[in-house]
């Protein structure tokens, strides 16, 4: 929106040609969100709270978790806002990718917020039945991965690339299409599993939608990725916009949700996110070095995945209660030293994946 803007005021003031650098304006997309995070954060919470939007715990997990009881639930709708305010305000109205992974995040998030409307408002401890939940994320996640393989102009749209390797891609051909599903909604339920302490979510979050602000960036410039050997996607660069606005919506958000958090994101936010992140990967083509820098998620996913393996085949737990991060609180760590001990693990794999930039 201010982009068009610009454009037709630069040529009386030519300061506004800045806007024409898509650095600066993810820089400013960042910010903007930021300052719609903080801003808004407040009467947010304070409408959570008047709707009695209470955090419900577990009877079974960790007693230290019993103050979190109503807490208020589903500020992810305060992620979602300054996401959308900021994209639409610093984007190139003109580009597809923006408006794709925008929608689904939306979607996502609409699912999330029905979910936890359900529960916290309307005091239904069902929810949306798990049925209808995937439904709709394999129904949203399945429209995204066929637009994007319809609308592929050329091979490396939907081509593997493998991290380290020069110049190898595997051409998918029609496995394209599970293989962005399942990137968009595994990865979603894998950021859903994750945020279950005060700013363990949204951090590795940030982290990974930063990086992977650079690697559209640099995907989306012919030279750089023709430099760097990585998959060159026309227009993917205008994703960086995105990404600022995933990261400053996030840092907003943490002033709220560190700890001891005043708000939660709620699913409203986990899986929009998470859908988000996935998409982001599959269109500049870094599946598998989103799965190294977003291994917080991986480990946290497989954790629940072995853990119910492991008691319908034998009878046994292998973590005292999963998803990990509980084991290690039930171990006898505090809440803050799970947190920043998975934050330093998040900031370890993000540098490894963006080192693949260079080993290859």
């Amino acid at each position: 929106m201010l982009l068009e803007l610009a454009k037709l005021l630069e040529d009386w003031i030519s300061g506004f040609h800045l806007f024409q650098y898509l650095t600066f304006r993810a820089i400013m997309s960042a910010l903007t969100a930021l300052a719609v995070s903080l801003l808004v954060g407040p009467s947010v919470i304070r409408k959570l709270a008047e709707l009695k939007a209470g955090q419900v715990v577990r009877s079974d997990g960790p007693q230290t978790h019993l103050v979190k009881a109503g807490t208020p639930t589903m500020g992810g709708g305060l992620i979602l806002l300054a996401i959308t305010v900021s994209t639409l305000l610093w984007m190139d109205l003109r580009n597809r990718y923006v408006w794709i992974v925008l929608a689904v995040t939306l979607a996502f998030g609409a699912i999330g917020f029905y979910d936890d409307y359900k529960k916290l408002v309307l005091r239904d401890s069902r929810g949306l039945a798990a049925r209808w939940k995937y439904f709709w994320q394999s129904v949203f996640a399945l429209t995204v991965a066929v637009t994007l393989y319809l609308t592929a102009t050329t091979p490396s749209e939907t081509a593997l690339y493998l991290p380290l390797f020069k110049q190898v891609a595997v051409p998918l051909g029609l496995l394209f299409v599970p293989l962005a599903y399942l990137m968009i909604a595994g990865f979603s339920n894998a950021v859903n599993l994750t945020d279950g302490l005060d700013g363990l979510a949204i951090m590795p979050a940030v982290l990974v939608a930063t990086a992977l602000g650079a690697f559209a960036y640099l995907a989306g410039n012919a030279v750089f990725s023709n430099y760097l050997q990585i998959p060159s996607i026309p227009g993917a660069g205008e994703l960086a916009i995105f990404c600022g606005a995933l990261a400053g919506a996030g840092l907003g958000f943490l002033w709220f949700n560190a700890y001891p958090a005043q708000v939660f994101m709620g699913d409203v936010g986990a899986l929009a996110i998470g859908a988000a992140l996935g998409t982001l990967a599959v269109i500049v083509r870094q599946e598998i070095v989103l799965l190294v820098m977003g291994g917080v998620f991986v480990l946290e996913t497989a954790s629940v995945m072995i853990q119910v393996a492991s008691f319908k085949l034998t009878g046994k737990r292998v973590f005292r209660m999963a998803p990990i991060h509980h084991h290690f609180e039930l171990k006898g760590w505090p809440e803050p030293r799970v947190i920043v001990r998975f934050w330093i693990i998040s900031v370890v794999l993000v540098l490894i994946g963006l080192a693949t930039l260079k080993v290859r």
